[in-house]
């Protein structure tokens, strides 16, 4: 009788033992919560929606969660310090994943130790465009007459921005001197520029293209590693003479560090099926973005090599931001 009572019990422990695991749903058995470092509106908030709106088709509820401030550097610290479960999830990108350890003093995350990455979303590389009374048809004849007149040519950009940070390494590798001015947004930096106000700006095709089109800016070069559609005849950077020079504006999802590797297998597979079709592509053609999917790890490798190049751009500026 004991020896019965005894095994029931053992039963009855290791069946309450199990019960979590039994019990437990497949991922996602809930809402995911996508921060998005920035204020809603904005071009990478715009984006972020985009792959929500898809991705929920696929997982479920899937929210976005606008965590501004600092340069994206807020939203994504609270991400990193997140449960690492898979339900709250970062929409990175090369401003708060590569630009910000080096731009930022007090950064409060790693880009590469507090993430794992999951996938990259999209790239949208800038078009150098300058206003039309500035003397230059390419990009030879610009670093030329910037040579010939130090401190003369000025461009536009908010500080600390990718289009800033571009221009600081067009400086770097050109050996010119060119000023900066700093704008709050990017459409007063446009602004002027089509107002012969300002010299020049680096800006995403997808702003700029309508008024290259329109002939109120000249485009010298793309900062793509190939020739884009929307502006096929306008060389790369690299093949006016500046091998290796790209610079994109890309966007990813990383989760924080420790999330299961069949979480991030599984978001990672739904992202690529969910991006394959015409009307996703479609879409981010519209706003001006080449797809970029691949691995969890290609997108890792990429961060780390993003990191470095940016981190030479702002030691020769003189950046650092609180």
């Amino acid at each position: 009788m004991r020896l019965a009572l005894f095994t029931a019990c053992s039963l009855i422990a290791a069946l309450l033992i199990c019960l979590p695991t039994l019990a437990q749903a497949p991922y996602p058995s809930r809402p995911i919560r996508l921060i998005v470092p920035f204020p809603p509106g904005g071009p990478v908030d715009v984006m972020a929606r985009f792959v929500v709106q898809r991705l929920g088709a696929a997982l479920g509820q899937v929210i976005v969660d606008n965590r501004p401030g600092a340069g994206g550097t807020i939203g994504s610290k609270a991400a990193s310090l997140a449960e690492p479960d898979g339900y709250t999830l970062l929409f990175g990108s090369s401003t708060t994943l590569a630009a910000g350890p080096s731009l930022y003093r007090n950064l409060g995350y790693d880009p590469v130790k507090s993430f794992v990455p999951v996938g990259m979303i999209s790239s949208v590389p800038f078009v150098l465009a300058v206003a039309p009374h500035v003397p230059a048809t390419t990009l030879a004849n610009l670093v030329a007459h910037a040579k010939a007149n130090p401190g003369k040519l000025n461009f536009g950009a908010p500080t600390g921005t990718l289009p800033h940070l571009t221009a600081e390494m067009f400086k770097l590798r050109a050996g010119i001197n060119m000023v900066h001015i700093p704008y709050k947004g990017a459409a007063s930096a446009i602004t002027d520029v089509l107002s012969g106000e300002m010299d020049m700006a680096f800006e995403p095709i997808s702003v700029m293209v309508a008024h290259v089109r329109d002939g109120k800016v000249r485009p010298l070069a793309i900062t793509g590693a190939e020739r884009s559609p929307e502006l096929p005849d306008v060389p790369t950077m690299i093949e006016s003479g500046y091998p290796g020079f790209v610079s994109m504006s890309w966007t990813g999802i990383v989760a924080p560090a420790g999330t299961p590797p069949e979480v991030v297998g599984k978001l990672n597979r739904t992202i690529i099926e969910t991006f394959r079709s015409k009307d996703a592509q479609d879409g981010l053609a519209r706003m001006g973005a080449e797809p970029k999917f691949g691995t969890p790890e290609s997108f890792g490798a990429m961060i780390a090599a993003e990191i470095p190049k940016w981190a030479e751009a702002i030691r020769a500026a003189g950046l650092r931001l609180d």
